[in-house]
């Protein structure tokens, strides 16, 4: 779940059809991914499972000339070493293996495989087999992003035999039928990382994924240098581009609210002022800041306890933001995690997720996040 640039945002609302859902509703969805490039740094043993209801392994990738689900030598090592240990500490938790990710090389693969039917057959039948062998509980599809719209009707086309062929393989043997879920962008319909305008399959991704994580993040960043921005905003009054818009253009799409998990990055966004002084949510900047346009929470919270540092919550947005002289960073804290969370709940909400697991200190996000969502 990589971050990625966002060039201009157009909403497209429309309406589909009230057609039942096949699958089974989510309900209090608590994520988190877990980055197999961590393993020698945050091992699967040390991830607190009973934290969270589903736990999805970042990632694996697919053959460029097969189409198959590659399982690398590392993987090979993990994969079974992450299930089995989440499972012996919290039974209950489902385990998640999730196929893509940010890096730009996947665009191109998975948009030849989601263009032939040979192609989606042979991914759809490797994901199914790796997952089995090495007990996972569910699937887990991060294609960032389709690019054309030829690529999001393929894209719906791959759902739907995706989930027949999940339903087929669990009637057939008599196992548990693996979940099914995708991460996509905040909103339905959008330019994105192109000046097509893309929608989503939203019929097909009501009908076939269990639940929809939605990538609430990544709204400002390095690719606009000219001023800082609140990357994870949960209200914007004066444009589309926040949670909260999103949130209600899925909807609006077709979605069930249940059905939409709310994403919370566990990282800031970062910039250089131009002038110290004017400090506050879009002000003048002329480069990245701090950790080269990135730092994660832990990093926030050590940036913040240096002297000097003022800390600022900005209730209009919802969104935390910090500066020490020029050095600017926005990102959520504690305080902006309860709102959001609660937000999702009140709003009836699937749940949330993080991305990504590993990058704050003492777990405080993530179990302000617990505390929230239960109250």
């Amino acid at each position: 779940m990589a971050n990625t640039m966002i060039n201009s945002i157009l909403f497209f609302f429309f309406f589909s059809s009230t057609t039942m859902f096949a699958s089974t509703s989510a309900a209090d969805i608590k994520g988190g991914y877990w980055p197999s490039w961590l393993q020698n740094t945050l091992p699967p043993s040390a991830i607190p499972a009973s934290y969270y209801t589903h736990v999805f392994y970042a990632f694996a990738g697919i053959s460029s000339s097969k189409y198959q689900l590659v399982v690398k030598p590392e993987d090979e090592q993990w994969m079974p070493i992450f299930t089995t240990s989440l499972h012996s500490k919290t039974p209950s938790v489902i385990t998640m293996l999730s196929i893509g990710g940010g890096d730009s090389s996947n665009r191109a693969d998975f948009a030849a495989m989601a263009s032939s039917p040979s192609n989606r057959a042979n991914f759809i039948s490797s994901t199914i087999q790796v997952a089995r062998r090495y007990n996972f509980d569910g699937l887990d599809l991060d294609w960032e992003y389709p690019l054309t719209q030829a690529a999001m009707v393929n894209l719906g086309t791959l759902l739907t035999e995706w989930r027949a062929a999940i339903n087929e393989e669990a009637g057939r043997t008599g196992k548990p039928r693996l979940l099914l879920t995708a991460a996509v962008y905040f909103t339905p319909s959008a330019y994105i990382l192109s000046s097509e305008l893309t929608t989503y399959p939203a019929q097909a991704v009501r009908d076939s994924l269990d639940f929809v994580n939605l990538m609430c993040y990544d709204y400002r960043g390095d690719w606009d240098t000219s001023k800082t921005g609140a990357h994870a905003l949960l209200y914007d009054p004066s444009s589309q581009i926040s949670t909260s818009a999103g949130i209600q253009a899925w909807i609006n799409a077709g979605l069930p609210a249940n059905k939409l998990i709310m994403g919370l990055p566990m990282y800031g966004r970062t910039w250089k002022l131009r002038d110290a002084n004017v400090n506050g949510i879009g002000a003048p900047a002329v480069g990245v800041g701090p950790g080269g346009g990135v730092l994660t929470y832990a990093d926030v919270v050590d940036f913040n306890g240096v002297s000097g540092t003022q800390v600022v919550y900005d209730a209009r947005t919802v969104s935390m933001y910090s500066y020490r002289g020029t050095d600017w960073v926005g990102y959520d804290s504690p305080t902006t995690i309860d709102v959001k969370v609660k937000y999702a709940r009140d709003n009836r909400l699937g749940g949330y997720f993080f991305w990504r697991i590993g990058q704050e200190k003492n777990w405080e996000l993530t179990t302000q996040a617990l505390r929230s969502w239960a109250r």
